[in-house]
């Protein structure tokens, strides 16, 4: 067993109850950040923008984009969630360290400081997992069918 599938099994084994309602809270604002994004293409380009990347402009917007709005639901689900914090996580360090930091460290800064707790929450979820209340552990149950 290497050192992945032994996180993984001490993060299934070691998940309570109470953290699944963090995954769904943290679904909902990744989801609800996304929805933001489509809504202000704009702003998400000038966001992008700022960091000085030399990548395509418009790549990294429907990366951004794509990620928040589909791991925003698998997260929500539980379905592939250790996935799902593993691909959005990049895009919040790009948040916390090239956009938000910029602005500042003051308390009147919320965008950074709730950044701050979506990226160590991601952390949680991908040595955790999804839980118990999650597609992931219902299709693991015995007797569960998957159809193909």
């Amino acid at each position: 067993m290497n050192l992945i599938h032994s996180i993984e099994h001490w993060g299934d084994r070691h998940h309570p109850q109470w953290l699944d309602y963090f995954r769904i809270v943290l679904g909902i604002i990744i989801l609800a950040k996304g929805i933001s994004f489509v809504n202000d293409q704009e702003a998400v380009r000038r966001l992008i923008e700022q960091t000085n990347f030399q990548l395509s402009i418009w790549g990294a917007v429907h990366y951004v984009v794509f990620t928040h709005l589909v791991g925003g639901l698998f997260i929500i689900f539980g379905f592939q969630t250790r996935l799902a914090a593993l691909l959005i996580f990049p895009v919040v360090v790009g948040a916390v360290f090239f956009v938000n930091i910029t602005r500042g460290f003051s308390f009147l800064n919320s965008e950074l400081w709730l950044s701050v707790v979506v990226l160590v929450l991601l952390a949680v979820f991908m040595i955790v997992g999804s839980g118990r209340f999650s597609l992931d552990h219902m299709m693991n149950k015995p007797g569960y069918r998957r159809s193909i």
